[in-house]
């Protein structure tokens, strides 16, 4: 797909972040945008000035992505609405900072129905219309903590790998039906959004610390640069999309060193990354006297 003009475009988490700065890049060309984002007053926002910067039309939607019943009708309502869908971006996402230990049910629930769930959710929702386009392509957003493990990340790391797998999975079938439909799987390493402002984290943790720590030394990459990364991969059909310097460089040290990167991830945790304090062992259990013989 060379030509954004006039194609519809659907955004989830496009309230903020790179959600937003897909939906404007994404103007400039003179695309139709259906947008959705938890944040109704965000979205909206995002919808108004997408048609300053040159939308052919915007739609705003207040969407839950884990709420698969709720992604179904808003992708059927956009295809309705705008009689198709080309291009597809499945972003919305949370995080979360605990230890597995530390780590609540309920937060790792939440977190799951969002940055899996959701993208599952809208990629069978949209995939249909997606299939009956003459032109289309679905972007799922993974993450470098798809591509390995770190400390404190459990939760997200296994949502942003479960995207990798089921995107790559999806690819593969797609190619193998003959569709027309392209398949994309992003992994941004840190940019600049409010998503460590608003994630939710262990009993114990300053979460005001962790998120100036994130966006003084991680975040090196802006939303903006990444939207026009991600469709500059579209253009060129990519399979894979990396955004940011250290999400290459994280890359190349997977498939140079393999194992051999844990020690140097375990390294930088040590030094940057918080981790609540270890809860209490419990006590050893009082030693019981020796049952007495039983009668024969």
């Amino acid at each position: 797909m060379q030509d954004f003009a006039g194609r519809v475009a659907a955004i989830t988490g496009a309230g903020s972040g790179i959600g937003r700065a897909l939906a404007y890049e994404l103007s400039r060309y003179g695309a139709r945008l259906a947008l959705s984002d938890i944040n109704e007053a965000a979205v909206a926002e995002t919808a108004a000035h997408a048609l300053k910067l040159g939308a052919s039309e915007t739609t705003a939607t207040r969407l839950d992505v884990a709420d698969r019943h709720a992604v179904q009708a808003w992708a059927d309502e956009t295809a309705a609405h705008f009689g198709t869908v080309n291009l597809v971006f499945n972003n919305a996402g949370v995080a979360l900072t605990a230890s597995v230990e530390e780590m609540e049910w309920e937060d790792f629930e939440w977190l799951m129905g969002i940055n899996f769930w959701g993208v599952a959710y809208g990629t069978k929702a949209f995939l249909p219309h997606l299939r009956r386009a003459r032109e289309a392509h679905l972007v799922n957003i993974s993450s470098v903590f798809g591509l390995m493990g770190i400390p404190t990340q459990s939760a997200y790391c296994a949502a942003k790998y479960a995207v990798r797998g089921f995107t790559e999975s999806l690819r593969q079938e797609m190619a193998l039906s003959k569709s027309g439909v392209r398949v994309t799987t992003v992994h941004p390493g840190g940019i600049k959004t409010n998503i460590a402002r608003s994630a939710r984290v262990a009993k114990g943790l300053p979460q005001g610390e962790i998120a100036d720590h994130f966006d003084k030394k991680l975040a090196t990459t802006s939303p903006e640069r990444a939207a026009r990364i991600i469709l500059r991969g579209v253009r060129h059909n990519r399979s894979r999309v990396f955004v940011g310097p250290d999400a290459t460089a994280i890359d190349l040290g997977q498939r140079v060193l393999g194992a051999g990167l844990e020690p140097l991830v375990r390294l930088f945790a040590g030094r940057s990354l918080p981790v609540a304090p270890a809860a209490p062992a419990a006590p050893a259990a009082a030693k019981q006297p020796p049952a007495a013989p039983s009668a024969t």
